[in-house]
């Protein structure tokens, strides 16, 4: 190939290189926040206006890097380990879903966001659900994917369903029990709650989450929302009374609590749209990532 030809094809590799940062896992930076005297952990990307990401139990911030890249691109994303899990310091007190939100919320305050749109998975969704509850006008969007809320009709029905045990499942029996057997633990629920054990999570990331929950005291935190679950339903009967007026977008499996998600959310908001994915779980993001990715994306501008 001449020398001029080899040249060309030189820029054209480093241009192609630049122009795709946000295409890299690379562009996504872990940073740290002190918040009522203790450290959030949160990963960041992109610019513009604020996306908040917020986990389910049985993962981290992690869960969101395939997503982080396409939302880079419009917005400035921030997707933090709930408090007392991962690499996010494990509060005094205060280990539930209204509490959660009011951390999360002083943390995008401390990082200049006045307004975001948010979205939950999982006890995050509560999370989520419980920040545009108590901070309605710095909401524009919400998005819950896949659970329920506690204490707004069908929550009860949820939270008692006998295959469910694992709700109340916490406390120093279960943390003896699970002690050094955290993947046989989570591995129930990356199998058992997707549609197809075989496209439910991927074995690198069910290593590190494993390994992030084993962690001294980790478990044990994490446990701490699953216990609040009583509490947690009086709050939301309460924050239900009021009614939210920004877009909700509710996303969930067929196979999971999609439908029951989509009702509750019509209950507690007025302008609701309900995506439910054909044949799949709870792990929407893992089990139909082009589908939930694209959900997402097409709702949050």
């Amino acid at each position: 190939m001449p020398y001029g030809t080899r040249l060309a094809a030189a820029f054209i590799v480093a241009a192609a290189a630049v122009a795709r940062p946000l295409q890299a896992q690379d562009a996504i930076s872990s940073r740290n926040a002190v918040v009522d005297g203790a450290s959030l952990q949160y990963l960041t990307a992109g610019k513009g206006p604020a996306v908040i990401l917020l986990h389910g139990y049985a993962q981290t911030s992690r869960m969101w890097r395939p997503l982080i890249p396409r939302l880079a691109e419009r917005f400035t994303v921030i997707a933090p380990d709930l408090p007392g899990i991962g690499d996010s310091a494990i509060p005094a007190d205060g280990m539930d879903m209204k509490t959660a939100a009011v951390r999360i919320h002083a943390l995008a305050r401390s990082l200049g966001v006045e307004k975001a749109r948010v979205v939950g998975h999982d006890i995050g969704l509560m999370v989520a659900y419980a920040y545009a509850a108590q901070f309605p006008a710095e909401v524009d969007k919400l998005v819950v994917m896949d659970a329920f809320l506690p204490g707004v009709a069908e929550g009860d029905a949820v939270y008692n369903t006998p295959t469910l045990w694992h709700f109340r499942f916490h406390g120093p029996t279960p943390e003896a029990l699970v002690q050094g057997r955290e993947r046989t633990y989570f591995d129930y629920y990356w199998n058992e709650f997707a549609a197809d054990r075989t496209r439910s999570l991927p074995e690198a990331d069910r290593a590190a989450y494993a390994a992030a929950y084993a962690r001294p005291g980790r478990m044990h935190a994490g446990w701490q929302y699953f216990a609040s679950f009583p509490q947690t339903g009086k709050d939301f009967a309460q924050l239900a009374e009021t009614r939210l007026t920004m877009p909700i977008l509710s996303i969930g499996g067929e196979k999971s609590l999609g439908d029951v998600l989509g009702r509750q959310m019509k209950l507690v908001g007025t302008d609701v749209k309900v995506v439910v994915l054909k044949a799949a779980g709870h792990w929407i993001l893992e089990e139909r990532p082009q589908e939930t990715m694209d959900a997402l994306v097409s709702f949050l501008p």
